[in-house]
């Protein structure tokens, strides 16, 4: 279990710290309330997932809307999935208002099955800890940043780069 912060005060985070050379590993997260999606589903892509702890958050706001703008320039063999424990509805709202369109917003809140296999899930809030990971086309990790506190900004030109090394 790892250590972060919220505004300063210590947060733990379940799950393994994966690295850079690690195989991704699996999950099953909602795409809707009737549909689930898996790592498997987006095989042979470049994909940038983006963490986020909630949508209706400022900074979790401004890095969903910065890596929609983003994914429009990354090209077909790229996606970008945006990854919180909003609820499904919620998420469409919240893309519908924003006018995201390029981002696949993807709902960990069933079970939690992304944040522990990657080592996000906060315990003192069920939430999933802001992170990027880039993970080429045969599911190998190739880029990872954990935030240590959860109200800052991840490096966007790092994942961005990482991505464009892969394409």
């Amino acid at each position: 279990m790892a250590q972060a912060t919220f505004k300063g005060n210590p947060i733990t985070l379940i799950g393994p710290e994966l690295k850079a050379g690690d195989k991704a590993p699996n999950f099953t997260i909602s795409k809707n309330l009737l549909e689930t999606a898996s790592l498997s589903d987006y095989a042979g892509k470049v994909k940038l997932i983006s963490v986020v702890p909630s949508l209706d958050t400022g900074v979790c706001d401004a890095q969903t809307r910065r890596f929609n703008e983003e994914a429009a320039k990354l090209g077909d063999n790229v996606v970008v999935l945006t990854v919180s424990v909003d609820l499904p509805f919620a998420q469409s709202r919240w893309c519908g208002a924003a006018g995201i369109d390029k981002v696949v917003t993807l709902s960990d809140y069933k079970d939690r099955s992304f944040g522990k296999a990657y080592g996000v899930l906060i315990e003192e809030f069920q939430l999933d800890m802001r992170s990027i990971f880039v993970i080429d086309a045969n599911d190998t990790i190739q880029y990872v940043e954990y935030l240590k506190e959860m109200t800052e900004h991840p490096n966007y030109e790092a994942a961005v780069e990482a991505v464009k090394k892969l394409v």
